[in-house]
C-alpha cells in the first residue's frame, strides 16, 4: 500500500516537473515597442524622457512588450518598463559591457526580457511549487540524494584505498616530558581525518533543458539557470546550493592541475590523505638529500623548478623527480616549497591564521604550546595532515643538523611565510608577523612528537 502510494507521489511529480519546462515555453514572448522619438546610446535604444503614465499607456494590452526610457527622476539613468499579468513592471537598467537589472547579465535587453518573463511566468503559474522545491521530503529521495548516490559511490569504489586516520595517539617510546602539561596535550582528544569539501558552485549557463541534481526540478531561465560545482560537476538551483551538503567528491577530469589546487580538493581528487607532491618530494629529499648543506634556504634553478611543476601538473603522481633527471636535490626542496606557497589557502589556512599569531605571542611555554595544540584542531583534515607530515620530515632533516646546517629556527626562517600568510595580505602586517610565523613553525618542528 505505501509502496503503491509513493510511486503515485513519484507520478505526479514527474508530471509536474515536466509541466515546469512546458510553463517555461508558454513564457510570453517580448516585444519592443518602437516609436518615432526614440534615441540611440550605442548600448541601447530608449524612448527619451517619457512619463511612467505615457509608458504605461504605449505597453497597454501587450502581455511581454516593453520599452526603455530615460527616468524623469534621475535623469541620465535608463528604466525597463515591462508589460506582465496586466500591469507595468518598471525596473532600473544597467549597462557595463552588459545589461542587468539583478544578477544575471546579458548580452541584449532582448534577451533579459525574455528571461524575466520566463522567471516572471513560471513563479506567477507554479509559486507553491517553488516554495516546497526544497522543503519537501520527497525531493530528498527523488533528487540529490538519490540520484547522485550511485555516481558517487562508484567513482569511490573505483579508486579506493585502505582509509587512513589521523590520530593522536600516545607514543610509549617518548620519555615522560618535565611538563605535566605537554602530557595532558597527548592524552588529548583524537584528530579523525574526515574530508569534508565544500562544492566550489559557480554561475552557469546550460544549453538545452536541464534539471537540478538537489531537487530534480526544471532549471528555468534563458541563461545562468543555476550553478556547477566546477570540481566534480554537480548543477544546481542557486538557492538549492544553499543546502547542498559538504560532500563534493571531485572528479580528476576537472582538475586541470596540480599546482595552485586547492589542498582538500586534490586530496580528495586522488583519494589520498596528502598531496601527492608532498609524498613524492619528501620521499625523494630522505633518501639523497638529508646531508645536503643548507637544505631548504639554497635555492635550486628556478627554470629547473618551474619544469618540476609542469611535470605534476602535466603527469600527476607519473612525474620523475629522480636523481637521473634532477641531480640537484635542491630542484626538489624549491619545487616542494613552491608547492605549498602556491596553494591558493595556506597550509595554515587563513581562519585560524590570528589564532597562532596569538599562541606565538604567548610568554609562558606550557600555555603557548596548549594554545598552538588547540589551533591545529581547528585545521581542516587536509590540511592538518599535510602539516604533521611536514613537520615530521623536517624533524628529520634537524637530526643532520651537523651535516646540513639547518636547525629548527632556520627551517622556521624558511617554511614560516611559505605555510602561514595573513588573510588581508597586508605588507605591514607580513612584516610585523614575521618572527612569530617563524616562531610557530620552530616550536611544531621542535614539539613535533606532542603537537601531532
Amino acid at each position: 500500500f505505501y509502496i503503491h502510494i509513493h510511486l503515485k507521489k513519484q507520478k505526479k511529480y514527474f508530471a509536474f516537473c515536466s509541466s515546469v519546462y512546458q510553463l517555461q515555453q508558454e513564457a510570453p514572448r517580448p516585444k519592443r515597442i518602437t516609436c518615432p522619438q526614440e534615441v540611440s546610446t550605442g548600448k541601447c535604444v530608449f524612448h527619451g524622457l517619457i512619463s511612467r503614465e505615457r509608458a504605461d499607456e504605449m505597453l497597454a494590452g501587450t502581455e511581454g512588450a516593453y520599452l526603455i526610457r530615460e527616468s524623469q527622476r534621475q535623469p541620465g539613468t535608463y528604466t525597463l518598463a515591462l508589460r506582465f499579468g496586466g500591469q507595468t513592471l518598471n525596473y532600473r537598467l544597467f549597462y557595463d559591457g552588459k545589461h542587468f537589472v539583478g544578477e544575471k547579465r546579458f548580452e541584449s535587453v532582448h534577451d533579459l526580457v525574455t528571461d524575466g518573463l520566463i522567471t516572471l511566468y513560471i513563479e506567477t503559474k507554479a509559486a507553491e511549487y517553488i516554495a516546497k522545491m526544497t522543503t519537501n521530503p520527497i525531493y530528498q529521495h527523488l533528487g540529490y540524494t538519490s540520484l547522485l548516490r550511485d555516481k558517487i559511490t562508484h567513482r569511490l569504489n573505483r579508486t579506493r584505498c585502505e582509509p587512513k586516520k589521523v590520530t593522536f595517539q600516545q607514543d610509549e617510546k617518548i620519555s615522560p616530558s618535565p611538563l605535566s602539561r605537554r602530557t595532558t596535550i597527548k592524552d588529548g582528544p583524537e584528530k579523525h581525518c574526515n574530508y569534508e569539501k565544500i562544492h566550489n558552485f559557480k554561475v552557469h549557463t546550460f544549453r538545452g533543458p536541464h534539471w537540478c541534481e538537489y531537487c530534480a526540478n526544471f532549471m528555468w531561465g534563458l541563461i545562468a539557470q543555476g550553478v556547477r560545482c566546477s570540481d566534480c560537476g554537480l548543477n544546481v538551483h542557486k538557492q538549492c546550493s544553499k543546502l547542498v551538503p559538504s560532500d563534493c567528491q571531485p572528479d580528476l577530469r576537472r582538475i586541470k592541475k596540480v599546482f595552485s589546487c586547492d589542498l582538500t580538493t586534490l586530496v580528495k581528487a586522488h583519494n589520498t590523505p596528502r598531496p601527492m607532491v608532498l609524498d613524492m618530494c619528501i620521499k625523494e629529499i630522505e633518501h639523497r638529500g638529508l646531508k645536503s648543506e643548507g637544505l631548504y634556504r639554497v635555492s635550486g634553478f628556478t627554470e629547473h623548478i618551474e619544469d618540476v611543476r609542469l611535470a605534476f601538473d602535466r603527469d600527476g603522481e607519473k612525474a620523475d623527480i629522480s636523481a637521473n633527471i634532477y641531480s640537484d636535490i635542491n630542484i626538489i626542496a624549491g619545487a616542494l616549497k613552491l608547492y605549498l606557497r602556491d596553494l591558493p589557502i595556506p597550509v595554515i589556512a587563513y581562519d585560524v591564521y590570528s589564532k597562532f599569531i596569538q599562541s606565538a605571542k604567548i610568554t609562558d611555554p606550557d600555555t603557548r604550546l596548549e594554545a598552538v595544540h588547540d589551533g591545529l584542531l581547528q585545521l581542516p583534515p587536509a590540511h592538518y595532515e599535510t602539516l604533521r607530515y611536514l613537520m615530521t620530515h623536517l624533524k628529520r632533516v634537524t637530526m643532520y643538523e651537523k651535516d646540513n646546517y639547518m636547525n629548527s629556527e632556520n627551517l622556521g626562517i624558511v617554511f614560516g611565510p611559505t605555510l602561514m600568510r595573513p588573510p588581508d595580505l597586508n605588507t605591514l602586517t607580513t612584516l610585523n608577523d614575521m618572527r612569530y610565523q617563524k616562531l610557530i613553525v620552530q616550536l611544531l618542528i621542535e614539539h613535533e612528537d606532542i603537537l601531532f
